[in-house]
């Protein structure tokens, strides 16, 4: 009888042990299901404006927590080595770094120069130059940081050309030039970096923020890519509240433009979800795969918050337009980049 209650002590306290690990490993490793597919949406809990990146062989996410403004003081990070399997890296970057900001932290844009990895963000909503916020930067050694205030204050704090300074897009350009394109309130412009990232430099004409609004419907979450030899400008059109929230584009011969808008190619379907926009997108290296990923609300929800982070398929025809996206439920396939 002894033995017998020592085994059975022995094995609870290996189903305990196997517990805690299991629950560890649940906290710290992948989410999502282990699938053929990533399903959609991809990331657990309520997250909008997803900016996607690669770097080396991992995908990243870094998107903008969806809460009330107050409650959006840090981000948190997502990794996978094949856009199926994603691990979270939590408050990669906060307020308790940031002394100049307090809340409605929005809208990440993250790159890599010289192995160091740069955040651009946006803070506080401000409302007028009297207030302080607008866009700021943040530096860290990895990815998943923890990223530090680069500047102590915003790298852009004020109004240029009816410009909310919000939803930043930094980009590269094939001659190593900087950008970053940005703006709310129905304009945008763009902006020559400094390449330390400590402030903006002059255009080839002269001027700081040019304005590059592509379209009345143009409201907000600019994004640029090059494919071809040609600069592709998306945006987000409507309201991010509202279920006609979509996303639209133009194409022009230089990163200024100008740029005339082309059309829609990623809204709402009323048999999987509403108010898709704001998004990224992800070039495979190595292959003509393209990727999209947004946010969008599931059908049912009515809270302007309640907005999840999906990814699809993004195709072009043979002219180099970009074909309307199909939202799923199914996601897409794993793509593993080490295996190039």
């Amino acid at each position: 009888m002894a033995k017998m209650r020592a085994a059975v002590g022995a094995a609870l306290v290996a189903v305990a042990v196997f517990a805690a690990v299991a629950a560890a490993a649940a906290s710290a490793g992948p989410v999502g299901p282990a699938a053929a597919t990533s399903g959609n949406p991809i990331l657990p809990g309520w997250y909008a404006d997803p900016e996607a990146a690669v770097f080396g062989n991992t995908y990243w996410i870094f998107p903008t927590r969806s809460a009330p403004y107050a409650e959006q003081t840090g981000f948190d990070a997502f990794s996978s080595p094949d856009l199926v399997q994603w691990t979270r890296h939590r408050n990669v970057l906060t307020t308790d770094a940031i002394a100049w900001a307090r809340e409605a932290l929005w809208a990440p844009s993250v790159v890599e120069r010289d192995g160091r990895y740069y955040f651009f963000f946006s803070a506080n909503d401000i409302k007028s130059d009297q207030e302080l916020g607008g866009i700021g930067v943040a530096v860290a050694d990895r990815p998943e940081g923890p990223y530090r205030d680069l500047l102590g204050r915003p790298l852009i704090g004020t109004f240029h050309n009816g410009a909310q300074p919000i939803d930043q897009f930094v980009f590269e350009d094939d001659d190593g030039a900087w950008y970053m394109i940005y703006g709310g309130w129905k304009h945008a412009n763009i902006v020559r970096l400094k390449d330390d990232f400590t402030g903006v430099q002059p255009h080839e004409d002269g001027t700081l923020y040019k304005e590059i609004t592509p379209a009345p419907e143009y409201v907000e979450g600019s994004l640029m890519f090059k494919r071809g030899g040609r600069y592709y400008y998306m945006w987000s059109e409507g309201g991010w509240g509202e279920p006609e929230y979509s996303v639209a584009y133009a194409i022009a011969d230089k990163p200024t433009g100008p740029f005339k808008r082309i059309g829609k190619i990623l809204q709402q379907d009323p048999t999987i979800a509403t108010s898709a926009g704001h998004h990224s997108v992800i070039h495979a290296p190595g292959s003509d795969n393209w990727y999209i990923v947004y946010h969008r609300r599931p059908l049912g929800e009515t809270s302007r918050h309640h907005r999840a982070t999906a990814i699809d398929r993004m195709y072009f025809d043979e002219k180099g337009l970009i074909l309307p996206v199909r939202m799923t439920m199914e996601g897409v396939p794993a793509e593993r980049l080490d295996a190039r």
